[in-house]
């Protein structure tokens, strides 16, 4: 399964990046693959792995801010892994060279 999130804190000004390094920080240290990109945050792993890292995060961010803004998106293939890898490398092929990663 891949997750796609965004954690938005709300209330603490315009700069919030001090509050979203410690969400990447648990991300980072939960061991599930992961790749973060100036939009959001990609993880793989099961169902309970994933949902138990974006509740971290979720809940890390509301001890911090009064309105946390959460995004979430699923991709749940059954029986498929290393999704993060093998969806690039596909596009790579078709496309006959390197993606900008």
């Amino acid at each position: 399964m891949l997750v796609e999130f965004s954690i938005v804190p709300m209330g603490k000004g315009e700069s919030v990046s001090a509050l979203v390094t410690k969400v990447i920080d648990v991300v980072e240290r939960s061991g599930l693959p992961c790749q973060t990109h100036a939009m959001g945050t990609l993880i793989e792993g099961s169902w309970d792995e994933c949902m138990k890292v974006v509740k971290q995060c979720h809940d890390l961010a509301k001890r911090n801010a009064p309105r946390v803004y959460t995004k979430i998106t699923i991709d749940d293939k059954k029986g498929k892994k290393k999704l993060m890898t093998r969806k690039l490398e596909s596009l790579e092929r078709k496309l006959g060279r390197s993606i900008n990663k």
